[in-house]
């Protein structure tokens, strides 16, 4: 009570104050670095939960934005076939490839259309670019394709500059065909279009084939060797079109058919 009253211990106090308080700041310290290393801890356990999160959506965003780029490229496949099937004069189905035959020594592919949509054996198979094949085989709802690049695969061509006519054989390799007994004087050049004759009743006429790349002579060798790559995209294509002419469409009138003529 003196002590209220009078202020007699009030410079005590202060002393006491002055010398109690550093103390009480290092009692402290333990207890307020253990809480503010829990904090920094908590606080970059969040950052790294934020960064996984923000990772994982870029990982989703690039995802999408791949898949939107596959669409898109596959869109414009798809303008480009139907853009190709308006100027055909034949009539054409458009189908899809479904499996790829594994066996390195086949260039063969099955598609999903089959008898039931009219296909026939030996039908012309294009894409966009050109010739890819034709039908080997054939069911109810499926169809197995020989592509031109396959070893027992021969069309006969024409030269579209100069009306030479040749066969290209398939070589066994997916972006090569090979022109068979050019003779070594034979007007043929590289840059060439090859386009299909319609000789031999298997092939309408005119489809682009290949384009020559090399043309080699040889004084020692009776022929040259004429070497082409296919127009078609063989390996990327993945939509493509049956050919029917109108002979055919004839002894098939139930076909279901789209593109010029459907």
């Amino acid at each position: 009570m003196v002590d209220h009253f009078s202020g007699y211990l009030d410079d005590v106090r202060s002393g006491m104050t002055i010398v109690v308080t550093p103390l009480l700041i290092a009692a402290d310290i333990p207890g307020r670095e253990v809480r503010e290393i829990g904090e920094i801890f908590s606080s970059r356990g969040d950052m790294r939960d934020y960064i996984r999160a923000l990772e994982q959506e870029l990982i989703l965003a690039k995802a999408k934005t791949e898949k939107m780029a596959a669409l898109t490229a596959e869109n414009n496949r798809l303008r480009d076939l139907l853009g190709s099937a308006a100027k055909l004069q034949d009539t054409v189905l458009v189908a899809e490839l479904i499996i790829v035959d594994p066996d390195p020594e086949k260039h063969e592919v099955i598609i999903d259309k089959g008898s039931g949509d009219g296909v026939f054996v030996g039908q012309p198979l294009l894409d966009a670019r050109g010739l890819m094949g034709q039908v080997i085989s054939v069911s109810l709802f499926t169809s197995r394709v020989m592509l031109i690049s396959d070893q027992a695969h021969s069309v006969p061509v024409h030269v579209s500059r100069s009306n030479l006519r040749l066969i290209a054989q398939g070589t066994g390799a997916m972006h090569q065909l090979e022109l068979m007994h050019v003779q070594d004087t034979a007007d043929i050049r590289i840059g060439d279009l090859l386009v299909s004759s319609g000789l031999g009743n298997r092939f309408p006429v005119g489809y682009p084939v290949g384009i020559v790349e090399k043309v080699e002579h040889d004084p020692g060798r009776p022929f040259a060797v004429v070497r082409a790559v296919p127009s078609a995209l063989l390996d990327r294509s993945r939509h493509v079109l049956l050919v029917f002419t109108e002979e055919r469409l004839a002894r098939v009138p139930g076909v279901r058919r789209s593109g010029s003529g459907g």
